[in-house]
């Protein structure tokens, strides 16, 4: 779906950080609990954000690129199978499976979890298998529908991430809750294909569609 560019000539901007130790000189020292705060397995205090979020950043990288893509469900929707483990249904979607072909090439997963309420978010790396065992899919039922598949991922770092985005965001300020004036899906989509594709009923079936195929 994706294709690599070559990336941009760093000659070409005489201000171009080009190294490590210019990159480090930039930011100074990792502070103590920055450190600390990372460890290779599932805290028990890291388990409470994960069984209290509702949506998650999946991000994964193959021949085709990289790709990162929403997750959501009710709080709780990745499972924790153990303290190394953890458990990602894959519902139902727009059939594009990037995130999936990528894990075919190339196991790698980052996850970032989210809490509306909380500043704190949860980031963790590991790898990933797809299975379609099923007992698994039925322990993801939803609403009688099983997920196609599901995501295995072994943890190898876990720690959360300081509230500073959220707050320079204010994403969860009750003034940002309601739609802000960009276009609609169905009217991207009708300027993307020359208006091949009809923008208004677009939008007009949406709700309805996503309803109906929620899972």
């Amino acid at each position: 779906m994706q294709t690599i560019k070559p990336h941009a000539d760093p000659q070409a901007d005489p201000h171009a950080v080009t190294s490590l130790p210019q990159l480090e000189a930039l930011f100074g020292n990792i502070g103590e609990a920055s450190l600390k705060k990372e460890v290779d397995f599932l805290h028990p205090a890291y388990q409470a954000l994960i069984q209290a979020s509702p949506f998650a950043v999946l991000a994964t990288a193959g021949p085709g690129g990289l790709d990162a893509s929403p997750r959501g469900d009710p709080p709780g929707f990745v499972v924790i199978q153990d303290d190394k483990t953890l458990l990602l249904p894959e519902r139902r979607g727009n059939n594009r499976i990037d995130s999936l072909r990528n894990l075919l090439a190339d196991p790698r997963v980052a996850l970032l979890f989210l809490i509306p309420g909380a500043g704190e978010t949860l980031r963790v790396n590991g790898r990933a298998r797809i299975t379609t065992a099923p007992d698994m899919l039925q322990r993801f039922a939803m609403e009688g529908k099983l997920p196609h598949c599901v995501m295995v991922i072994d943890v190898e770092s876990v720690f959360f991430q300081c509230a500073r985005a959220i707050q320079r965001s204010k994403l969860w300020q009750a003034a940002s809750q309601s739609r802000p004036d960009v276009p609609t899906p169905g009217a991207m989509l009708q300027a993307l294909t020359a208006a091949a594709i009809d923008g208004e009923q677009y939008d007009r079936e949406l709700p309805a569609r996503q309803k109906s195929t929620l899972y």
